[in-house]
C-alpha cells in the first residue's frame, strides 16, 4: 500500500474511530434516557430510515465516485460534469423515495406490529435527504481523492452529535434523538458544500467546452442500480434480525436488549469502514490503469491489515462483554451479553464481506456482490424464522452469526477468481498463535468492571509485539503511522 494511500486511511481511520465513538455517545446517552423499550422502538424506527438512506443515498454517489476516479487525472474538466449528472440522479430519487416513505409510515408500522410508530416514521423521513445530501459530498470528495476533506467532514460530524444530539435526547427523549440525526447530516452537507466551494482545483473550472459536455445518465444509473441492491440487501443482511426479533418475540424490551447487543457487536466494522471507502476509488483506477498486479497486492494488503486487528478486536470483546455493556449502556442491559457474545464473531465476518465486496466494486463486479448479499439476507430470514421460535433471541443471534460467515467465506472463495490475492499459510498461522495467546490473557486477567480497560490495552500490546517478534508485522507497515509524528527539527 503506498505511503500517500496509508497515510489517507490513517486519516479516515481517526476519523472513523471518533465518528464512531461519538455514535456509542448518542447511543448510551439514549439507552439510558430512554430506558430498554423506548430504545428499542427508536433502534427500530433508525434502522428501518437508515436502510432507506442506503438504498437511495449511496448507490448512485458510489457510482459516482467510481467514474470520476477513472476520470480526474486524466479528464479534470469531467469531474463536474459526473458531479451534475449524478446530483440530478440524487435529487430526483431522494424526492420520490422520502414521499413514498412518508406516505407509506401507516404500512409500515402495521407490518412491525405496532401502529403507534406510525408518528415516528414520519418524522424520521426527514433524515432521508438530509444523510443523502451529506453522502453525495463524502463520495464525491472520494472520487477525486481528497480524503482529507473526508475526515474534516467526520470529525465535524462527529462533533456535531454530540453538541446537537446529545441535548436533543434530554430534553426531548425519542424526538430528540430523531431530530439529531436530520440536523447532524445537514449541517455536514453544508460544509462539504464550503469546502467544494473554495477548491481551486483544476476541475472547479468551467468553462464553455465543459458546459457543453456531458455524461450519460443511464451509464451513471446502469453502474448505480446494482451498487444500491447490494447496499440495501446488506443493510437488510445486518438489520433483518432485529425486525424479526420485534416481529416475532413482540417486546420491546427484548428488542432494545437485542438493539444494544447489535450496535456493539457492529464496532469492529465501523473501525473498518475507512479500508473499505479507500479500495473501492483506488482499485477502480489501478484497473483503468491496466496494472492488476497492483490490484493483487492492494486487495492481500486490506485483508491482511483487516484479519491481524480484526481477530483481537473480536477476542477482547467476547471476554469484556460485560463491562463493554455497562461502559456503554449501563446495569440495566446485562440481558444483552449473551447476545453480544454470540454475535461479535458473525459481525466481525461481516466486516470482511462488506470490505472485500467494496473492492470488488471497484474491479467492476458489483453484480456478484448484490446477489451474495440477497443471498445471506435470504438465509438470514430463513435460520431467524426456524431458530427464533424455539431459543428467542439469541435464535436470531446465532442466525446471523452462522448466515454471515458462510457468506463471507464463500465471497471470499469467489474473490480468488479475480483478484489472486497470495495466500501466507505460514503468517496466517502465527496470527492464530497470537491471537490465542491473547484470549488466554483474558482467561487469566477476567474484569466485570472498567477496569478492563487495562488488561485489554496491555494484552492488546503484547498481541502487537508477538506479530513483530514473529516478522508477521514489519517496520514498513508502520512507516505510515511514523509519518504523522513530529519530525525533529536539524541542528
Amino acid at each position: 500500500m503506498s505511503t500517500p494511500l496509508a497515510r489517507s486511511l490513517i486519516s479516515l481511520t481517526v476519523a472513523e474511530i471518533l465518528f464512531n465513538l461519538s455514535g456509542y455517545v448518542i447511543h448510551a446517552v439514549a439507552g439510558r434516557v430512554l430506558g430498554p423499550s423506548d430504545y428499542g422502538r427508536y433502534g427500530l424506527v433508525v434502522t428501518l430510515t437508515t436502510t432507506v438512506i442506503i438504498l437511495i443515498g449511496n448507490g448512485i454517489p458510489t457510482a459516482m465516485s467510481r467514474y470520476l476516479s477513472e476520470y480526474f487525472e486524466k479528464d479534470p474538466g469531467m469531474v463536474r460534469v459526473i458531479k451534475r449528472t449524478g446530483a440530478r440522479l440524487q435529487f430526483f430519487l431522494i424526492a420520490g423515495v422520502t414521499a413514498i416513505f412518508f406516505f407509506g409510515a401507516p404500512l409500515i408500522a402495521t407490518l412491525l406490529g405496532d401502529p403507534s410508530l406510525t408518528s415516528l416514521f414520519r418524522f424520521s423521513s426527514l433524515i432521508i435527504p438530509a444523510f443523502a445530501a451529506s453522502s453525495f459530498y463524502f463520495y464525491y470528495f472520494t472520487g477525486i481523492h481528497l480524503f482529507h476533506y473526508q475526515a474534516i467532514l467526520k470529525m465535524a460530524r462527529s462533533l456535531l452529535r454530540i453538541a446537537l444530539t446529545v441535548p436533543l435526547v434530554v430534553f426531548y427523549k425519542i424526538h430528540g434523538a430523531i431530530a439529531g440525526y436530520i440536523l447532524v447530516p445537514l449541517c455536514t452537507f453544508l460544509l462539504g458544500l464550503w469546502f467544494d466551494r473554495k477548491s481551486s482545483a483544476p476541475y472547479r473550472v468551467w468553462d464553455e467546452s465543459t458546459s457543453e459536455r456531458s455524461f450519460p445518465w443511464r451509464t451513471l444509473l446502469f453502474a448505480a442500480w446494482p451498487i444500491t441492491l447490494f447496499l440495501l440487501f446488506y443493510e437488510l443482511f445486518i438489520s433483518i434480525d432485529l425486525y424479526l426479533v420485534k416481529t416475532l418475540v413482540g417486546s420491546d424490551a427484548e428488542t432494545g436488549y437485542y438493539n444494544a447487543a447489535t450496535t456493539l457487536a457492529r464496532l469492529p466494522s465501523y473501525l473498518f469502514y475507512a479500508l473499505s471507502i479507500i479500495l473501492l476509488p483506488a482499485l477502480a483506477k489501478l484497473k483503468s490503469d491496466g496494472n492488476p498486479e497492483r490490484v493483487s497486492q492492494l486487495m492481500g494488503q486490506s485483508l491482511r491489515y483487516a484479519g491481524i486487528l480484526l481477530l483481537p478486536l473480536s477476542f477482547l470483546l467476547f471476554s469484556y462483554a460485560e463491562p463493554v455493556l455497562t461502559l456503554f449502556f449501563g446495569n440495566a442491559y446485562e440481558n444483552a451479553v449473551p447476545l453480544f457474545r454470540i454475535l461479535v464473531f458473525g459481525l466481525s465476518f461481516l466486516t470482511v464481506f462488506y470490505t472485500v465486496s467494496m473492492g470488488m466494486i471497484g474491479l467492476g463486479h458489483a453484480r456478484l456482490v448484490m446477489w451474495l448479499s440477497l443471498m445471506g439476507t435470504i438465509l438470514n430470514a430463513i435460520l431467524i424464522s426456524v431458530l427464533v421460535p424455539t431459543l428467542g433471541t439469541e435464535g436470531a443471534a446465532w442466525s446471523t452469526t452462522v448466515s454471515t460467515t458462510a457468506i463471507t467465506l464463500l465471497t471470499l472463495l469467489l474473490m480468488q477468481r479475480f483478484v489472486r490475492t497470495p495466500i501466507r499459510i505460514s503468517a496466517i498461522l502465527k496470527t492464530l498463535f497470537a491471537g490465542s495467546i491473547l484470549f488466554a490473557g483474558t482467561l487469566l486477567f477476567p474484569s466485570t468492571s472498567l477496569f478492563f480497560l487495562f488488561p485489554a490495552a496491555f494484552l492488546g500490546i503484547g498481541y502487537l509485539a508477538i506479530l513483530f517478534l514473529l516478522h508477521v508485522l514489519t517496520r514498513e507497515d508502520i512507516a505510515p503511522l511514523l509519518n504523522f509524528l513530529p519530525k525533529k527539527k536539524a541542528d
